[in-house]
């Protein structure tokens, strides 16, 4: 299993239900979800804190006064300098992958379909295009 890539979200659900023989409480997996989206924050900011692979220039973002709500895009700015080194890189997929995890958990958890939620989330998105915004 351990070199296998799911093909799609039912195959990583089904994984991480066969791997997760702890925290099967939905407190306990709750918990944990939010303690790896913690360390996603913690792994970016080390990119930009410790390593300087990324910097973060934000200011407020500036938006023309004609500008359409459809051609906003094109105006906003992520406020990220460079590009992630690989070590930053690997560590943020890493923690990005742990969250990923318990999200898929939290479904199995409450017995929800992860690939029906993200199908009716782009069906979403896809019909309501940029007023999908939140």
């Amino acid at each position: 299993m351990k070199d296998q890539v799911p093909e799609n979200c039912c195959e990583f659900q089904q994984a991480v239900d066969e791997c997760l023989l702890r925290h099967r409480s939905i407190l306990d997996v709750l918990s944990k979800f939010q303690e790896a989206s913690t360390r996603v924050n913690r792994a970016v900011t080390k990119a930009v804190t410790e390593c300087g692979c990324v910097t973060i220039n934000a200011s407020r973002q500036s938006i023309p006064n004609d500008c359409s709500f459809s051609d906003m895009r094109q105006h906003l700015l992520s406020h990220i300098d460079g590009e992630l080194c690989e070590a930053c890189r690997d560590a943020i997929e890493l923690e990005l992958g742990r969250t990923l995890f318990y999200v898929a958990a939290i479904c199995n958890t409450l017995d929800l379909d992860l690939s029906l939620i993200m199908s009716s989330e782009t069906k979403r998105m896809t019909t309501l295009g940029l007023y999908s915004m939140r």
